[in-house]
């Protein structure tokens, strides 16, 4: 269970960073051509989202890397899906009907969840 965690809580980690440092420091310009639903969104909206998608990253890895509150793991795993659950609902109420990565990613955290749970 240790090593699924890992591959499962690493590449969620991989993914939530490099998503979340490009809402960041990106602008809506260069974002529109990846994620069609960012005219909808205020600006300081987005950069807050790239935020909460870093520190879901970093919350999967460093509680269980140091051992300190390990079931922070579990807290970030099930923020990660809530907040896919919140992005598939943007999608849906847009013009932008594609959902399959969010779905992926959220039953993916969800794994994520149920790994973090049995360690």
């Amino acid at each position: 269970m240790n090593i699924a965690y890992w591959i499962v809580a690493g590449l969620l980690a991989l993914f939530y960073f490099y998503a979340g440092t490009l809402k960041v420091i990106r602008s809506r310009d260069q974002l529109r051509p990846m994620m069609a639903w960012v005219d909808r969104m205020p600006l300081p909206a987005l950069r807050a989202l790239g935020a909460v998608e870093i520190l879901g990253a970093t919350g999967l890895i460093l509680p269980r890397l140091t051992g300190t509150a390990p079931w922070l793991a579990s807290a970030a795993a099930i923020g990660l899906v809530l907040l896919q659950t919140g992005a598939i609902a943007v999608h849906l109420t847009g013009e932008d009907r594609r959902v399959t990565l969010n779905v992926g990613l959220t039953a993916t955290a969800a794994v994520a969840v149920w790994l973090a749970t049995q360690l």
